[in-house]
């Protein structure tokens, strides 16, 4: 049995009555699955090395009384995974990440990095369900396979003459997989390689490599257990492991002007956009894959027999217990029957099976793919897991990320406009800067911004109690509030988006 403080009973009731939009009900739920499927599952290490996820949550007791975290260590909380980029050149000035977790261990991930051989930078977020090993092993593949996709096919000969190793050049790389996964994954690379050489491309299409390695990579998570069974018999409990669970993905190509994001599942992108009356707007460039977006509900009852229509989306949910209607992985969801009985069952009992489960597939890793042409208007991109959009919406989080680029100019010394400024002029711009600095944001990372909007975010303000409170609580009982959030926020150069060609 469980007991709750009164710390948390208050919690609990003050936290349904602001929220006041389903959330609590949505991260119950969301937990619940995770909890059936890792008791059903198990979790099978992948990593050697992952993202710092332990919940020293800042409660101390004293005389027998609860103690929650300073703002001090509530900020240390939120600070502990962010991350800043800034580049040279190019259309993207610079970008901001960051991640809190809520389940222990985080079965968020994220990644980004610079193609070497084409001018492209890919960002992506990937949010697992049942365990994080999915999106662990998308996170860490991914972006190889789109950019192999997008080279033309004297590159990749050249590539498979003389190997490169990785054909992106990542930044703040937390996780390393275990030595064993890397040489199945190598192999499982190089046999891509081997395929796209045997399929001549005049020149790259985007939207084909996003999708051609999206897909690539899903069947070859499936490949990896089934090729072993069936050539020695032996299941390889890791690879099983990534392929039962799964992840939602959205990952952006930025080249220049030329934006691109490819989305399965229910992560968001959202482009922030200045009007020329200074007013800012949301472009929420994405559509989530779930059972509120009708044409992907229409799609799944074409893709089954009518007298399946009642059992296909049960509770708003794939079969009754899958919230996102597109992931990797989950091969639960896309093996046959008899697969499954053979691969899962034994490992895992009957429950591998779904129930009312006859027409497999009923899920798809195909990604719907979005193209924008970037203007000077276009000053940044979000892209974060439903954890962050649960608490806020694109406008909301895009609104305080404009007041963030506006304060946090004065973290920077000042500069002098010109040389022989005037006293005077000097004056008056330290008087402009004193009254500035009341907007200057707490934290210089705007994917820390957000997150503490997020969660401890009210019409008022900040709210440290609410914020503290929501830090402090062991990953049993915060999963009932909220999720893993994980935010990449790019910020674009105006004036280099000035000068592109029409």
């Amino acid at each position: 049995m469980t007991y709750f403080n009164v710390t948390h009973i208050s919690l609990v009731l003050r936290t349904c009555l602001q929220l006041n939009r389903g959330f609590v009900t949505h991260a119950s739920i969301k937990h619940s699955f995770n909890i059936n499927f890792q008791r059903l599952f198990g979790y099978v290490p992948i990593c050697s090395r992952l993202i710092h996820t332990s919940k020293s949550n800042g409660q101390t007791q004293k005389d027998g009384i609860t103690l929650l975290p300073s703002p001090q260590e509530v900020t240390l909380i939120l600070r502990k995974n962010e991350f800043n980029k800034e580049f040279a050149s190019g259309s993207i000035k610079s970008y901001d990440s960051n991640q809190l977790a809520s389940n222990d261990p985080i079965e968020d991930t994220r990644c980004e990095g610079q193609c070497k051989l084409t001018p492209g930078l890919l960002m992506g977020v990937f949010d697992g369900h049942g365990g994080p090993a999915c999106a662990q092993v998308v996170s860490k593949r991914l972006l190889d396979y789109v950019a192999a996709a997008m080279l033309p096919t004297d590159t990749i000969n050249a590539i498979l003459k003389e190997p490169q190793g990785a054909l992106v050049d990542t930044y703040n790389d937390k996780i390393e997989l275990i030595n064993d996964l890397k040489t199945i994954y190598d192999n499982s690379f190089k046999e891509f390689l081997l395929e796209l050489a045997r399929t001549p491309r005049d020149d790259s299409n985007v939207y084909t490599a996003m999708e051609k390695g999206v897909l690539q990579l899903d069947s070859d998570l499936s490949r990896e257990v089934i090729e072993p069974f069936y050539s020695n018999g032996v299941i390889n409990q890791k690879t099983l492991s990534v392929a039962l669970s799964g992840a939602v993905v959205c990952i952006s190509y930025i080249d220049g002007p030329h934006l691109y994001v490819a989305n399965i599942g229910d992560c968001n992108a959202v482009l922030g956009t200045l009007t020329d009356d200074n007013e800012w707007i949301a472009k929420k460039i994405t559509k989530e894959h779930n059972s509120e977006n009708f044409d992907e509900l229409k799609r799944i009852w074409n893709e089954h027999p009518d007298e399946e229509r009642k059992t296909v989306i049960r509770r708003d949910r794939l079969l009754g217990e899958l919230a996102p209607l597109r992931s990797m992985g989950d091969y639960r969801y896309k093996w046959s029957t008899e697969l499954l009985t053979k691969v899962a069952v034994p490992c895992v009992g009957d429950k591998a099976i779904p129930a009312n489960y006859h027409t497999p597939p009923y899920l798809t890793a195909k990604p719907d793919i979005f193209y924008h042409r970037l203007s000077p208007k276009d000053k940044f991109l979000i892209i974060a897991s439903d954890g962050l959009w649960d608490m806020l919406t694109p406008l909301q989080a895009v609104k305080l990320v404009g007041e963030h680029m506006k304060g946090k100019v004065f973290y920077n010394p000042l500069k002098l406009p010109k040389k022989n400024i005037q006293l005077g002029d000097i004056n008056e711009l330290l008087l402009h800067r004193k009254e500035s600095l009341k907007s200057k944001p707490k934290d210089r990372n705007a994917a820390t911004h957000l997150i503490r909007h997020a969660i401890g975010g009210t019409e008022y303000g900040i709210d440290h109690s609410r914020l503290a409170h929501l830090l402090s609580l062991t990953p049993d009982v915060s999963r009932m509030f909220r999720d893993d959030i994980t935010v990449t926020i790019a910020y674009f150069d105006s004036e280099f988006l000035r000068q592109c060609p029409a």
